[in-house]
């Protein structure tokens, strides 16, 4: 019987035999939080665990060992608090949370970790967590935003933005595939907002988090009114595939 991929449905000695295997861990981080009128507020942690999932059977498929925890629900979001089903957590809380679970996995014998996060709010966040964690337990750990690691997967699939946005046409079809009781249709006319959270003339490079009620009327940024669940199975593989294409790299892991 092969062996789970999921961390909490293996026993104590099936996850040292997978540390024994040098199995690379990943860590799913996510939020739980508003997602406009027609999307749950879970979506983040259905949409980062899935990802995380399925990255990892494409790498186990591949010959790669793996192992994936359960998703770190909180993370940091207190630009939607405005509109309510929010919770968040302070940037010191959210980095302890992170060096207690890293710290557990490397005190396992771990060697490599990828911290896959599935919320923008967490992106500056998740990448000082990885240098850091590397450099404390001395080992390797990797930290992104699926999205944002793997941006060519997702452009040719969608109709209405060129990339994921919030509560958008992307994230609005991945729910609907994996949990269609996530979305609700009748309020899908009004699942739209601005094309970006940035305001005009702010580069990419100025980093300014700012309450989504001023970005958004309804919370969506994006439009979801072109999602689908068939959109939403294409991106899923999509995602995972091009995902586990990046992480099978031996050289990301200095194995070459």
């Amino acid at each position: 019987m092969p062996r789970a991929l999921e961390w909490m449905k293996l026993t104590a000695a099936e996850v040292q035999q997978a540390a024994a295997e040098n199995a690379l861990v990943i860590v799913p981080v996510a939020s739980l939080e508003q997602h406009g009128p027609h999307l749950c507020t879970g979506t983040d942690i259905i949409l980062g665990g899935n990802v995380a999932l399925e990255t990892a059977k494409r790498l186990e498929a591949g010959g790669m060992p793996v192992i994936v925890t359960p998703v770190v629900w909180t993370g940091l979001a207190e630009h939607h608090m405005a509109f309510g089903g929010t919770v968040t957590l302070d940037s010191s809380v959210f980095q302890a949370l992170l060096h207690g679970v890293v710290g557990s996995v490397a005190r396992h014998g771990f060697q490599r970790v990828m911290l896959m996060n599935g919320h923008g709010g967490n992106a500056e966040a998740i990448g000082t967590a990885a240098t850091e964690l590397a450099v404390e337990f001395g080992i390797r750990v990797a930290g992104a935003t699926y999205w944002h690691m793997v941006p060519e997967a997702i452009a040719p699939l969608l109709e209405a933005q060129p990339t994921l946005m919030h509560a958008c046409e992307a994230e609005t079809s991945m729910v609907w595939h994996l949990m269609p009781e996530g979305v609700r249709p009748d309020r899908l006319p009004e699942a739209v907002g601005p094309k970006s959270s940035r305001v005009e003339g702010q580069p990419p490079g100025l980093l300014m988090r700012r309450s989504f009620r001023e970005i958004s009327e309804t919370g969506v940024v994006g439009d979801a009114r072109t999602a689908s669940a068939e959109k939403g199975a294409k991106l899923l593989d999509a995602i995972a595939t091009r995902a586990a294409e990046v992480l099978a790299n031996p050289r990301l892991w200095g194995e070459e």
